[in-house]
């Protein structure tokens, strides 16, 4: 069995294959979870975010950015242990949720000179 999905915002479409409508159901529901995460950058709400893979030390993270260049603020996504699936990270190590949604602007310490 073969389903159909587009984004919400039209830019991404895809082919899912599954044995059964739950398999259908479970393939949207993960799609959505990291393609939909947001519509726009959750601290400054520009609606231009991009997608981006780096690797450092052979690890490999995959983040959300925002474009504007006076915020470049950015959403990581963790990956599971099982299935090596990704999922935005909403929740700091604590356990507690993280401020505008999980998007994190890096704001530079002054230097205590």
């Amino acid at each position: 069995m073969k389903g159909f999905y587009r984004t919400h915002n039209g830019r991404l479409s895809f082919e899912i294959e599954g044995g059964s409508q739950k398999e259908i159901f479970e393939g949207i529901a993960s799609l959505q979870e990291v393609f939909e995460a947001d519509a726009q950058c959750g601290v400054c709400s520009n609606p231009e975010i991009r997608f981006r893979v780096r690797e450092v030390g052979g690890n490999k993270y995959y983040e959300m950015y925002c474009t504007d260049l006076k915020c470049r603020a950015k959403l990581a996504y963790g990956q599971n242990k099982q299935g090596g699936s990704l999922f935005p990270k909403r929740r700091g190590d604590d356990d507690n949720w993280l401020p505008n949604r999980g998007w994190h602007k890096y704001v530079p310490k002054e230097n205590a000179a």
